[in-house]
């Protein structure tokens, strides 16, 4: 793993966005499992600092099997100990043989901002809160992206935080939608979730019930 590049690229990316952007590389490879931050930048997002422990996504890469089956995640919610809302992104730093070695996060305080939204909101509404035209799709694959995201907000969680309720009421929520009409939506749907086909299918027989 190129330690160096990976501390620069961490470093560019605070520069930029400012104090609220944690970025921090994850080292897998040197078997300690207490100590696995390499490089941070800004820190006090998530009160760390260099030689610190893992976070849960890098506790699972460590003890997952196939890491084939890990995949990059971006834009989930977090909460830090202290109550604030944190926007993460994690990538996989893989090895030539498609293990990993390491991970690349990036975590975004946007407590200010959702405050500020609130603010704001409350002086922009009156009553009913105003929403948005549906957009129109240009193709099926851009119907069911929108169909996907829909079901997302319908639970009002990101599927990271989602229990098996919740995405059981987001596949009810598709397939009385018609989603399951495009071709090869089973496999991109279980993909989005997380879980595998034979699941999927068993998520619509219980949606089936409710």
């Amino acid at each position: 793993m190129d330690l160096d590049f990976y501390r620069r690229l961490a470093k560019a990316l605070a520069e930029e966005f400012g104090e609220n952007c944690e970025v921090l590389v994850h080292d897998l490879t040197g078997g300690d499992p207490e100590h696995t931050i390499v490089a941070i930048e800004n820190g006090h997002v998530s009160h760390r600092q260099k030689g610190d422990g893992p976070s849960r996504v890098a506790l699972e890469a460590m003890q997952e099997k196939h890491p084939e089956n890990l995949q990059d995640r971006s834009g989930y919610l977090l909460k830090t100990h202290d109550g604030r809302i944190v926007k993460s992104s994690t990538v996989y730093i893989r090895n030539e043989q498609g293990g990993v070695d390491g991970i690349f996060c990036v975590n975004y305080d946007i407590t200010s901002l959702l405050m500020a939204q609130k603010a704001v909101g409350s002086l922009l509404t009156h009553g009913e809160e105003p929403k948005a035209d549906t957009s129109i799709p240009q193709n099926v694959n851009e119907l069911l992206d929108d169909l996907i995201e829909q079901s997302v907000a319908k639970v009002g969680k990101p599927v990271a935080l989602m229990t098996k309720d919740d995405k059981i009421a987001a596949i009810q929520f598709l397939n009385n939608a018609g989603a399951f009409l495009v071709t090869k939506s089973g496999d991109k749907i279980s993909k989005y979730f997380g879980i595998s086909k034979y699941t999927l299918y068993s998520y619509i027989d219980a949606s089936k019930n409710l």
